[in-house]
């Protein structure tokens, strides 16, 4: 059974995706020194959480983003104005509702997955956690921009935030195996 032309498109994102994605990791981690970050081989594991929660803040800072542009539509639609418990959303609203859900899925995943890797990595190792940042607030960019066409059009942001947090569970699982 051949692949529709959404399906199509989603394996088209999802492809450069995940050839963006690796080549931001690539190149940060190759280039970015960790004295930027002010990253030791020392740090505590609360050194290293601290690092993450901080580098984290960009991450809600998104969210409070979704959060705003939500009750924005809501004030301005006479549909939506008495909240979700009252009915659907009406269309002005419905995109934001979307891209508000799924980065607050997005969000608690990141979140986890850099904290877990705070208690393993360690040093110049560090600097994955910034750039995995930067890769969800471009994924999320993405994916805002282009939920309004469909799978297609949301699936590089989609593919640009979740393989790295899927990839940042695997590396975590990986090194707790091997004993770190």
């Amino acid at each position: 059974m051949g692949l529709n032309s959404d399906q199509r498109g989603v394996v088209r994102g999802s492809g450069l995706a995940l050839a963006f994605s690796a080549g931001i990791i690539g190149a940060g981690y190759a280039w970015l020194p960790a004295e930027l970050f002010g990253l030791e081989q020392a740090m505590t594991t609360a050194d290293r959480i601290a690092f993450a929660l901080k580098a984290d803040l960009f991450l809600f800072v998104w969210l409070a983003g979704c959060v705003g542009a939500v009750s924005r539509g809501r004030f301005h639609s006479p549909a939506d104005v008495h909240g979700s418990a009252f009915g659907r959303p009406s269309p002005a609203i419905a995109v934001r509702l979307a891209v508000l859900q799924n980065s607050l899925e997005q969000t608690v995943l990141a979140l986890g997955a850099h904290l877990i890797l705070a208690t393993v990595l360690r040093g110049r190792e560090l600097v994955l956690i910034p750039l995995l940042v930067l890769l969800f607030w471009v994924g999320r960019v993405a994916f805002a921009a282009g939920y309004p066409r469909g799978a297609p059009g949301r699936a590089f942001g989609m593919a640009v935030t979740g393989a790295p947090i899927a990839a940042s569970y695997l590396l975590a699982a990986g090194l707790m195996l091997s004993g770190r």
